[in-house]
C-alpha cells in the first residue's frame, strides 16, 4: 500500500471516527432533552388534571370521554390520582393503564416523592402532589409520538450527514495526502537524474525551514560527500596511472637496454643501479599516492589521540634524517612554556609526522646547505611551527601553486620530486583543524607557517 493510501486511510479514520463521536453526542443530547422536555409535559398534564377532579370542575365520567376521544387522533396522556393508602381515586382509561400501577411503584412514589417511569415505548411520570393540605400520588404516561419522530429524522439526517462527511473526508484526504507528497515525488524524480555523469547535480531546496526542504538539504549534503569521494577515487586512479606510466616506462627501457646484448659487469651494474633508482622512485610515487588517499578520508574515520607536538616534530628529524643523512635539521623554540597543555594537540601521529618530513624535506632540498630550521612559539589557542630555508626562494606564481596536486616550481626542474608533497600536507594540517601558509621570495628563501590548535 502505498504512503498516500496510507495517509488517505488514516486521516479519513481518525477524523470519522471524531465525527462519530460528536454525531452520537449530538443524537444522545437531543433524546435527553426530548425526555425531559415530555417529562415537564406529563407532569403538567397529571397536575392539571388532578386540580379539575379534585376541585370537582369536571366530573369523571367527562374527563375520561375527553381522554378517549383525544385518544383517537393524538397521544393523549393517561392519568391516575390515588390517595396515600394507595386506593385509586381516578383513572383516564382503566382498562387501558399503561403504567399499571402497584403498591410498590406507588410506594415508591411516595418515598421518593418523583420517579420517571417507562414501560414499552411509552413515558410516563409518578410524582407526589398536595391540594389543600392533603397529599395524591399522581402518575401520567403517554407516547411521544412527536417527539420520536422528531428524533428519527434527527438520526436519518444525522445518517447521510455522516455518510456524506466520510465521502468528503475521504476525497478531500486523498487530494491533501496528494498535495502533501507531491513535493516528495519531485525529490524522487530529481534523484533518479543524478548519475554518474551528472553527480554534481543537486536537489532543490524551496525551503529549508520545512521537513521536505531539511530532507533535500541532507541529500544534499550526502551527495556532496559522495561526490568528494567519488572524485577522490578518481583522481586517485587518474594520478596512480598517469605518474607512474614514466617512471615504470624508464625502468622497462633500462630492463630491455640491458638485455638486447652482452655486455661488461659494469655495465649491468650500471643498469642494475638505474633501475633500482627507478624503482625507488616508483616506490616513494606510491608512496605518497596513498598517503594522499588516506588524507581524503572524512575526519570521523581518522583515528586521532592526543600527543606532544614537540615528541612528534623530534620523530619526525628522525626520519627525515634516516631517510637523507646529508640533511640538517634545527629546532628551537622562541619562549618557554610552563602548561604542558600549550604542546599537547589530538592528533593522527602516522599523518602528521608525514607532514611534518614533507615540510622539512622540502626545506632541504631547495637550499644549498640541506637545512631546515623549525620554530615553536605558542599563543592562547594555537601552537606555530615554521619550517625555514636559506634556499632559492619561490616566485609569486609558485606561491599561489605551491599546494595544487603534481605542481612543479617554475625554476626546480632539477630538482626530483613529483608535486605530491606540499598538497599531502595541507591536506593533513586542514585535517587536523589547522592551516598552513607560506612566505618566500626568489633568492631569499622560503618559510612555511603551520598554526595548530591546542588540545
Amino acid at each position: 500500500m502505498k504512503l498516500r493510501t496510507k495517509l488517505t486511510l488514516k486521516y479519513a479514520s481518525i477524523t470519522a471516527a471524531i465525527l462519530c463521536v460528536l454525531i452520537t453526542t449530538i443524537y444522545y443530547v437531543s433524546e435527553h432533552t426530548r425526555s425531559e422536555a415530555f417529562s415537564r409535559t406529563l407532569k403538567a398534564e397529571a397536575i392539571t388534571k388532578a386540580q379539575l377532579f379534585l376541585n370537582n370542575k369536571v366530573d369523571s365520567e367527562t374527563m375520561q370521554s375527553i381522554y378517549l376521544n383525544n385518544r383517537m387522533f393524538i397521544d393523549e396522556v393517561e392519568v391516575a390520582i390515588y390517595d396515600t393508602d394507595f386506593e385509586i381515586l381516578y383513572h383516564d382509561a382503566s382498562q387501558i393503564d399503561i403504567i399499571k400501577e402497584t403498591d410498590e411503584m406507588l410506594n415508591k412514589i411516595k418515598e421518593a416523592g418523583e420517579i420517571d417511569l417507562f414501560v414499552d415505548e411509552c413515558q410516563g411520570i409518578g410524582l407526589l402532589y398536595e391540594f389543600n393540605g392533603k397529599h395524591y400520588i399522581l402518575t401520567a404516561a403517554a407516547h411521544d409520538g412527536y417527539g420520536h419522530s422528531k428524533q428519527r429524522s434527527l438520526s436519518y439526517l444525522l445518517i447521510i450527514l455522516m455518510l456524506c462527511g466520510l465521502t468528503i473526508l475521504l476525497i478531500v484526504g486523498y487530494l491533501l495526502a496528494r498535495s502533501t507528497l507531491s513535493p516528495i515525488r519531485h525529490i524522487i524524480r530529481e534523484t533518479e537524474d543524478i548519475t554518474v555523469k551528472h553527480i554534481d547535480k543537486r536537489l532543490p531546496v524551496k525551503n529549508e525551514r520545512d521537513e521536505l526542504g531539511e530532507l533535500s538539504v541532507t541529500l544534499n549534503e550526502l551527495l556532496d560527500r559522495i561526490e568528494k569521494s567519488f572524485n577522490s577515487q578518481k583522481m586517485f586512479v587518474s594520478n596512480v596511472s598517469h605518474e607512474l606510466r614514466t617512471p615504470m616506462a624508464a625502468l622497462s627501457a633500462e630492463l630491455d637496454l640491458a638485455l638486447q646484448k652482452e655486455r661488461s659487469p659494469e655495465q649491468y651494474r650500471h643498469s642494475i643501479s638505474n633501475a633500482l633508482q627507478d624503482s625507488g622512485r616508483i616506490v616513494k610515487l606510491i608512496d605518497g599516492l596513498l598517503n594522499l588517499a588516506k588524507a581524503d578520508y572524512e575526519p570521523e574515520e581518522i583515528k586521532m589521540e592526543p600527543l606532544r607536538l614537540d615528541e612528534l616534530l623530534i620523530d619526525a628529524n628522525e626520519l627525515a634524517i634516516k631517510a637523507h643523512p646529508d640533511y640538517h635539521i634545527e629546532l628551537f623554540f622562541d619562549q618557554e612554556s610552563d602548561d604542558d597543555d600549550a604542546l599537547m594537540i589530538k592528533a593522527n601521529p602516522y599523518l602528521l609526522k608525514t607532514a611534518f618530513v614533507n615540510l622539512i624535506e622540502n626545506n632541504c632540498k631547495y637550499s644549498e646547505n640541506k637545512t631546515s630550521v623549525i620554530r615553536i612559539s605558542f599563543l592562547k589557542e594555537f601552537t606555530i611551527i615554521s619550517f625555514s630555508d636559506k634556499g632559492i626562494g619561490m616566485s609569486e606564481t609558485d606561491r599561489e601553486n605551491i599546494f595544487n596536486l603534481f605542481y612543479r616550481g617554475e625554476e626546480h626542474t632539477h630538482i626530483q620530486g613529483y608535486g605530491i608533497g606540499m598538497t599531502l600536507a595541507k591536506k593533513i594540517i586542514n585535517i587536523h583543524h589547522g592551516d598552513i601558509s607560506v612566505k618566500s621570495d626568489i633568492g631569499e628563501g622560503t618559510t612555511f607557517i603551520v598554526r595548530l590548535p591546542h588540545l
